[in-house]
C-alpha cells in the first residue's frame, strides 16, 4: 500500500528525532498527518515530502 500511515513512534525512529519535535513539526504543518479517533497517524509520502523540502533547502 503506497499510502501507508505511521505511528509518531515510527516517525520519530524514521527521522530520528524525539517525540517533542515531532510533535512540534506536526503542529506547524510542516509534517502532514491525520487524526483517526485519538490515534494521530502520518502518510509515509508526507514523510519523504519532509525530507525532499529540507534537502533542498539545504542545496
Amino acid at each position: 500500500m503506497s499510502d501507508e500511515l505511521l505511528t509518531v513512534p515510527e516517525v520519530m525512529v524514521r527521522l530520528k528525532l524525539g517525540r517533542s519535535a515531532v510533535y512540534d513539526l506536526i503542529r506547524t504543518r510542516q509534517l502532514a498527518s491525520i487524526t483517526i479517533g485519538r490515534a494521530r497517524r502520518i502518510p509515509v509520502a508526507a514523510v519523504r515530502a519532509f525530507v525532499a523540502v529540507r534537502l533542498e533547502e539545504a542545496a
